[in-house]
């Protein structure tokens, strides 16, 4: 039966006393070094006839806020915070795990070289770009819409690649390719498009930098097995516990932030999570 633990801690404190070969896949998507604040809001809407706004049918509604979710992400040395856990997420993974590391085009280029020193530049399998099309447009330059998602394997040529679980997209051009290829569709290629979290849908929890269900899903099911434990130490909105519960896979969630813990367990209610505080020495994966 999947568990879910999700500990509210410092991560690097953590991560070291737990032992070698814990994890099948470890996802992170640390801070991106954007050099500000990130901030979100959390609103609803309420019926009232003197609103500021207009819905369906000319109904009148207006906006209360009901929270508010902020973390820095600014660091003088970027890599010296990354690299210990990079290490450690190194030491925890099982000889066929694999490490997806979710970065920008800020800091996504250091981390490779980073990465290459810790796990071998033979380890390093996939550069994932995750494109998107949300927000304003630059007039100075091209508008960066994409991110980079890191894969790198314990062991090269030897690690978990679910094929057959692959979701299927369309075939761009289906006329080309006949009606039976057509109706199957193709395997995603080393760049997916995927929209981002929608400000007004269901999947919103309000957390600054939430990461589609639909992406972590993805990585999940190929990059792990059934009954695997998958690590998340800067967990955020705890989409990946999310997704490996789903799909009847354990995930252990490691964050922080006191507001990430609240947004998880309200979230994640469901699965029944195990919830450590970073004062419990006994927590463990």
């Amino acid at each position: 039966m999947p568990t879910l633990n999700i500990h509210h801690a410092e991560n690097l404190t953590l991560l070291s006393r737990w032992p070698d070969a814990s994890f099948e896949l470890v996802y992170i998507d640390p801070p991106f070094n954007t050099g500000r604040d990130q901030s979100r809001r959390r609103l609803k809407t309420v019926r009232d006839d003197d609103g500021d706004r207009t819905g369906f049918g000319g109904r009148r509604y207006r906006t209360e806020e009901i929270g508010r979710q902020a973390f820095a992400d600014a660091f003088d040395d970027y890599l010296a915070f990354l690299e210990p856990r990079l290490r450690e997420a190194h030491r925890l993974l099982t000889p066929t795990g694999s490490l997806m590391l979710h970065l920008d085009f800020r800091e996504v280029h250091y981390a490779k070289v980073l990465l290459d020193g810790i796990f071998g530049r033979d380890s390093f399998v996939n550069e994932i770009i995750w494109s998107y099309d949300y927000g304003g447009r630059s007039k100075k330059r091209w508008s960066p819409k994409h991110d980079n998602i890191l894969w790198y394997a314990r062991t090269p040529d030897d690690y978990t690649y679910r094929y057959d679980d692959i979701d299927r997209i369309p075939y761009m051009a289906p006329g080309l390719v006949g009606p039976e290829k057509a109706a199957r569709g193709k395997t995603p290629t080393d760049s997916w498009w995927h929209t981002i979290v929608s400000p007004t849908g269901k999947e919103r929890t309000g957390y600054p930098t939430q990461k589609p269900l639909g992406i972590l899903e993805r990585i999940i099911r190929v990059h792990s097995d059934p009954g695997d434990t998958v690590l998340d130490f800067f967990a955020g909105s705890g989409t990946t516990g999310e997704a490996a519960l789903k799909h009847d896979r354990s995930a252990v969630l490691v964050d922080e932030n006191p507001e990430a813990i609240e947004v998880m367990v309200e979230r994640l209610a469901r699965f029944e999570p195990m919830v450590h505080h970073e004062d419990d020495r006994r927590a463990s994966a």
